[in-house]
């Protein structure tokens, strides 16, 4: 039987070079795939294709399970977002994004204990992407919420937190002012929550969300949110544990998976050699957990948590001086090292 195939964008920028050091972590630790490398982004754009080609779509399809590193999107102009296109295209509807506190991290929030789970909705809100100028001086876009895409969101996030052992469940709205968009989405929440007699369901306003997460973290447990909200409040958590070179995500849908850094491009330091891969990394482990890879992931994630608690090998970002190649030799003799033991 051959090894699994899977995917591999290594994006723009840093991309490359983090990407590199995901998998030769993931190899040295017994991990093997048959890793079908795809074109996206810049090198795309480069020869004339979209962002996100159809053929690397079509793949990604065929193939099931796929890595991304980062792509650029212009703010205001240019090209669509590769990633949004790739989330389109494959309906992967729900984007899973923990936060958890790092050891030996200094921060606002260094002695609180910060584990959270964000399930943000993929495909639609003001992401659809319909936006029209009907005047000069004006423009709009719609919201579009679907019964059917609230439902099968809140769906995946009480059956991922029952299958993780989580508590409690609290969607994240503004039904108080979007009482029909928003409100379906509380509808169809309150709607699961009693299949879910396990889990305690509330719910909270999102502006008081944000304030909260900034004071207490440390109350909330899994968030299932909008897709506008989701993405705002992931990065916030990010910023509560570490930064978004901590972050990692999953793109989750009904028959393919793709598991991205949360982060950038990061231009200004491409082929420098200094970029922290950790969230391409914990994204690849969401991954092998995915494909039920459970042993490897574990260990490569202690593996991390044990570098990072010594604080003697970590990335400038991270507040050390190791470059990428000496982290990622770092990680992989750790990691080896509990396996003798």
């Amino acid at each position: 039987m051959g090894n699994r195939r899977i995917a591999v964008i290594p994006g723009d920028g840093i991309g490359p070079e983090i990407m590199a050091a995901t998998i030769r972590i993931l190899e040295a630790n017994g991990f093997q795939a048959d890793w079908v490398y795809l074109e996206a982004g810049q090198p795309s754009l480069d020869k004339g294709k979209p962002a996100m080609p159809p053929e690397t779509i079509q793949a990604i399809r065929e193939v099931c399970t796929a890595i991304k590193g980062p792509t650029a999107t212009p703010v205001g102009k240019g090209h669509t977002s590769a990633n949004v296109a790739l989330r389109k295209a494959l309906d992967l509807f729900a984007n899973v994004r923990p936060a958890r506190s790092m050891p030996g991290l200094k921060g606002h929030f260094s002695e609180t204990d910060i584990d959270i789970i964000i399930v943000r909705e993929n495909t639609e809100d003001l992401y659809a992407g319909i936006e029209f100028q009907p005047h000069p001086d004006m423009a709009q876009a719609v919201k579009v919420i679907t019964r059917p895409g609230c439902r099968r969101l809140v769906k995946y996030a009480f059956e991922m937190a029952r299958v993780q052992g989580r508590k409690r469940l609290t969607a994240v709205h503004k039904a108080n002012i979007m009482k029909i968009t928003d409100g379906m989405f509380l509808e169809e929440f309150y709607k699961m929550a009693p299949s879910y007699p396990d889990i305690v369901a509330d719910d909270i306003i999102v502006d008081n969300c944000c304030m909260q997460l900034v004071t207490r973290p440390e109350k909330f447990d899994v968030l299932v949110t909008e897709n506008l909200y989701g993405d705002i409040v992931s990065d916030l958590c990010a910023g509560l544990v570490g930064g978004l070179g901590l972050a990692p995500g999953a793109n989750i849908g009904e028959t393919c998976s793709v598991f991205e850094a949360v982060h950038g491009s990061a231009p200004d330091i491409a082929g420098k050699g200094i970029a922290n891969p950790t969230a391409l990394l914990f994204s690849a482990l969401m991954m092998l957990r995915h494909i039920g890879e459970r042993e490897i992931a574990d260990r490569i994630g202690k593996a991390v948590l044990k570098v990072m608690a010594e604080g003697k090998v970590l990335t400038g970002d991270l507040g050390g001086t190791a470059t990428t190649e000496q982290y990622t030799d770092e990680v992989i003799r750790v990691s080896l090292g509990s396996v003798v033991q």
